[in-house]
């Protein structure tokens, strides 16, 4: 509608002189031409190129016919020619509107107390489609790991395994986490590194594993019971650097006490699994939030550890260390590390009847074999 001109119409017929009938005839008819009519002003258009050649040609019209016409029958004729082109210019604007409006894309719409015609862009139609990113989230709380590219099935790990996780905790989570352990030094290491999650996490800790190792002598209990305490604290040393003196002070009382119960027990293997029965136990969790951060079974073996001397091992931290050392499975249901870490139980639990088996028939022959020497014995004499 960019050029297009307003034209202010008026209603012709109004303006022209109509014969007054006075108490003289019309003698003041004159006077009262002269007096302007109450005119009602038409509403403002825009319109084309074409109207303002129609409205020119009304103007003209309008001239010739008021010179050319006069009196009463002449007004009224050239008053029913003006109304006529009326009509036919309203007819062509909204002709006109129609025809703009179904020839382009955009959508237009007439406002009726202005009479102005306002263009509308539709959006709608230009936006583009946003596609967005399918995520690979398990219904029950797991985690889908990205399909591999050798093209089989993809594995599903715990939900706090992410694709943003530490690569170190994700290879602890899958070869360590959950699985029984029953050498006496690695559940002393696994004990200590429990202790020290009030003040690291396991990110920083197996990134720091290294250094725990070199420090504690690959957690011998009974070398590290022996540790000078003053030059394990002095400022500089590299375990100083690690945790705090309060923490360090409980790995070497609690190896201290690691000893004793070997002493005792035979190993701290047999002690500390027989809190369980010598089985794991096997949560069945489909949720994270179902898993707890203690339970009764942690708050027993936490109070028996501190009333034989440990230190830093509340039920908490008896709890994360019953998770990494296999006593308790706390993988989730949908975890491909759930049903791996029970496999793994049971084979220890059929290796551990091989080996009782064993020694019974040892034990049985053994016994044979003397009464069969005492029996020679007697018949020599």
């Amino acid at each position: 509608m960019s050029g297009a001109t307003r034209v202010k119409s008026m209603n012709v017929a109004d303006s022209e002189t109509r014969p007054v009938l006075g108490p003289t005839g019309n003698n003041k008819a004159g006077s009262l031409s002269a007096r302007k009519p109450a005119s009602k002003q038409l509403r403002k258009v825009e319109t084309s190129p074409e109207e303002v050649t129609l409205g020119e040609e009304k103007k003209a019209l309008s001239v010739s016919t008021g010179s050319a016409l006069s009196g009463k029958s002449h007004s009224v004729s050239a008053s029913s020619v003006l109304r006529r082109h009326e009509q036919l210019l309203h007819s062509n604007l909204s002709l006109n509107a129609s025809c703009s409006s179904d020839a382009s894309t955009d959508s237009f719409h007439s406002r009726a107390s202005t009479g102005r015609l306002i263009r509308t862009t539709s959006l709608g139609s230009r936006r583009k489609p946003y596609a967005s990113k399918p995520r690979s989230v398990v219904s029950d709380g797991s985690l889908e790991s990205p399909p591999p590219s050798d093209g089989s099935q993809p594995k599903k790990s715990c939900a706090w395994v992410t694709p943003n996780t530490d690569p170190c905790y994700v290879a602890f989570h899958d070869e360590e986490w959950g699985v029984p352990v029953h050498d006496d030094k690695k559940l002393f290491e696994l004990l200590a590194l429990s202790g020290a999650l009030a003040e690291l996490t396991w990110p920083a800790i197996l990134s720091k594993r290294h250094i725990f190792r070199e420090v504690f002598v690959d957690f011998d209990p009974i070398s590290v019971s022996k540790f000078n305490e003053k030059k394990m604290m002095a400022s500089g040393s590299t375990a100083i650097s690690l945790l705090s003196e309060v923490k360090l002070r409980a790995i070497i009382e609690n190896a201290r006490q690691i000893s004793k119960v070997i002493d005792e027990f035979g190993s701290f293997d047999k002690y500390i699994w027989s809190f369980v029965n010598y089985k794991p136990i096997v949560s069945r969790f489909r949720y994270p939030r179902q898993i707890p951060v203690k339970t009764p079974k942690a708050d027993v073996i936490s109070k028996d550890l501190v009333r034989r001397g440990f230190r830093a091992v509340g039920p908490t931290v008896v709890y994360s260390f019953m998770q990494v050392a296999g006593l308790t499975n706390d993988h989730l249901r949908s975890c491909f590390r759930f049903q791996e870490c029970i496999n793994a139980a049971e084979g220890k639990e059929e290796n551990g009847v091989g080996k009782v088996e064993g020694m019974i028939t040892d034990v049985v022959m053994e016994s044979k074999l003397s009464i069969a020497m005492d029996e020679l014995s007697f018949s020599s004499e």
